[in-house]
């Protein structure tokens, strides 16, 4: 009998392991995926600040496209005040194409297209550019090993006994919206 007893404090003790073990790798991808977030959160925030600037040197020379700017501006707060991932990815894909209508504009005006801080602007933007799209699949792979434990046995018990949710992926909407923001003349 003693034997017996042993076996049953061993599979009790074995299982007890494994739930620790289980929930403590969900608490880490969990967690790992809002590092992400915040990653992607960080260069967005990057990418507004940059605006204003690229607003106001355009704006030096094209003084008539008032409904560019404004577009641009609109999509910009709009972006800011975003608060979760559908909510967010709907304001960037806006800005992005504000943005590109800002380009567009910037292409009519040679003497515009020439000017030091407008290059080096048009340079800042297109690094925050690709520091977006790299945290983007930072985070998106971090959402993808978070949510796939969560759908696999036999981790989806220990998922569901503590209430673990899903996270969203942060993509782009439509093709037109995935092209990358043109910042080059």
């Amino acid at each position: 009998m003693p034997t017996l007893s042993w076996i049953i404090i061993g599979i009790v003790a074995a299982m007890a392991g494994w739930l620790v073990a289980t929930y403590n790798r969900l608490v880490t991808l969990k967690n790992r995926a809002g590092e992400g977030w915040s990653d992607i959160d960080v260069q967005l925030k990057r990418r507004h600040d940059l605006i204003p600037n690229l607003v106001q040197t355009v704006k030096g020379y094209a003084t008539h496209e008032a409904k560019v700017f404004d577009s641009v501006t609109q999509a910009r707060a709009r972006a800011m005040g975003a608060q979760d991932v559908h909510e967010r990815q709907e304001a960037e894909n806006a800005l992005t194409g504000a943005l590109k209508s800002l380009f567009a504009v910037a292409e009519a005006y040679p003497e515009l297209k020439a000017s030091v801080n407008f290059a080096k602007l048009q340079d800042e933007l297109a690094d925050t550019e690709n520091k977006i799209q790299a945290a983007r699949r930072f985070y998106n792979g971090l959402v993808r090993d978070l949510n796939t434990a969560l759908e696999t046995f036999p981790s989806n018990i220990v998922g569901n006994l503590f209430r673990f949710q899903p996270r969203e992926f942060f993509e782009l909407g439509s093709e037109a919206e995935r092209e990358v923001v043109e910042v080059k003349f």
